[in-house]
């Protein structure tokens, strides 16, 4: 009889981490089950040139490269912004073509569920 339940708990784990897995693999670890991964935002203007005012954000709460298509997608969705995001530096370099305050940055990285830690400017 110990063995029977023994054996319905591991079927159980494994059942959930199974979902888990085919989960994550669908739509990443912050998306959910009903949302599709993420489409990047592109941006027109690739010429950094033209950006004259730059700036890094470091970002905390990434984990996975859905995470950086969703700040990058918030960041380039701003007028005039072109935006690079490393989720192994956990940080977004911001081109801006007019300067952008550091509140209205933190506020759109905020919006998709990440926190800004600090800015500086390059």
């Amino acid at each position: 009889m110990a063995i029977i339940i023994i054996f319905i708990v591991i079927a159980v784990i494994v059942f959930f981490g199974i979902r888990n897995y085919r989960k994550n693999m669908v739509s990443g670890c912050c998306g959910s089950e009903s949302d599709a991964a993420p489409w990047k935002i592109r941006v027109q203007d690739r010429n950094l040139s033209h950006y004259p005012y730059k700036k890094v954000l470091k970002i905390d709460g990434m984990t996975c490269w859905n995470c950086v298509i969703h700040v990058q997608n918030s960041l380039n969705s701003l007028d005039g912004v072109f935006s690079k995001v490393d989720l192994n530096k956990k940080s977004a370099k911001v081109y801006m073509k007019e300067e952008i305050s550091d509140q209205l940055l933190r506020k759109v990285v905020s919006r998709v569920g990440y926190t800004v830690m600090s800015i500086s400017e390059i």
